[in-house]
């Protein structure tokens, strides 16, 4: 059995802290190489049959150097097909844990069906569909498999402020579902989301919690060597606080995240808290970081306002904090 420390020091030694934003392309390799993409892949499917913990200790690890590679969505998309009954899955499974990429898409897509039954419309935000061989998708009839290369399926680029990773939107014009790639019906798409849903909101946290512990890292250590009147600034009281502020919040972040890994029974709002916590506790570092590094810290060269990007994307990725303080508020309100 892979024990936690053996994974992390792994992904240390594969992805070292001081370089931020490793290649996509290498970073593929190197993750397909070392089992990643089959963490949570049963054994006797030909997987590392590792649990939650696992794939949270490698996406904190990620999280700490801005990661490019897609590895949460190559995850999901796999556990997806592994958990349908499609007649193809044996094959697809061998090819995603070889290394082929079918993220898994949560959003609801914009599709109408014509009267042929194709479909048009746009599946919005897919993280790197430039290099995927098929996106798993939500279509009326059910989750299923989106070929990229198949007739009436075009990709298009959306350029984000976040440069560490690149969003995509598929568009169908005309396309024709095949229904030998269909994961579930309708009746159980609701039910394949939802327990998806929280895996992803696990991985989110993960990586907001390692990047915030690394943009905590190197403002520490600017700090201790920035000096005002003949002395480092982290000997200023105030300064301090404010550093202990940020590790502070951050502990209880990571506090919440791994109770939500460690309990497989958890709704989907539990694991949404986790990652909402997680998102502003990232946020809030990486705004005193920028204040604590000065000028210097407000240009987009500087590795602490690249952490900014990130936290601000992860905000919103998998809903809103807004979102989710309403879901959860509502659900509050309906117990009493």
């Amino acid at each position: 059995m892979i024990e936690l420390n053996e994974l992390t020091d792994a992904a240390q030694k594969a992805f070292p802290a001081e370089a931020l934003s490793p290649g996509r392309d290498d970073s593929w390799r190197l993750v397909t190489e070392m089992g990643w993409l089959i963490v949570r892949l049963p054994e006797d499917a030909g997987g590392l049959g590792l649990g939650r913990e696992a794939s949270t200790a490698i996406h904190f690890e990620m999280g700490r150097v801005l990661a490019t590679t897609p590895l949460i969505p190559a995850q999901l998309g796999l556990q997806a097909v592994l958990a349908s009954s499609m007649a193809g899955r044996s094959e697809w499974v061998e090819r995603l844990a070889g290394g082929a990429y079918a993220p898994l898409h949560l959003l609801p897509a914009a599709l109408e069906a014509a009267g042929d039954g194709t479909l048009s419309g746009t599946i919005g935000g897919v993280f790197d569909a430039d290099m995927a061989a098929a996106v798993v998708a939500k279509l009326p009839g059910g989750y299923a498999l989106v070929p990229v290369n198949a007739a009436g399926v075009t990709v298009h680029e959306r350029p984000i402020w976040d440069a560490s990773r690149r969003l995509f939107d598929v568009v169908l014009d005309g396309y024709e579902a095949d229904p030998a790639l269909m994961l579930t019906d309708a009746a159980g798409a609701s039910a394949l989301h939802d327990t998806l849903a929280c895996e992803a909101h696990l991985g989110l946290a993960a990586d907001c919690l390692g990047a915030a512990n690394a943009a905590l890292d190197l403002t520490v250590e600017y700090m201790k060597m920035r000096r005002q009147f003949d002395r480092p600034i982290a000997m200023f009281q105030a300064l301090k606080h404010r550093a202990a502020d940020m590790k502070t919040q951050v502990a209880v972040a990571e506090a919440l995240l791994w109770s939500g890994v460690r309990d497989a029974q958890a709704p989907v709002t539990a694991s949404a808290a986790a990652k909402t916590l997680a998102a502003e506790v990232f946020a809030f570092v990486t705004e005193e970081a920028i204040q604590l590094h000065g000028g210097i810290g407000l240009t987009e060269e500087h590795p602490i306002h690249r952490f900014m990007k990130r936290a601000m994307l992860n905000l919103q990725l998998c809903g809103s904090p807004d979102l989710w303080n309403e879901r959860v508020g509502r659900e509050a309100l309906a117990l009493r």
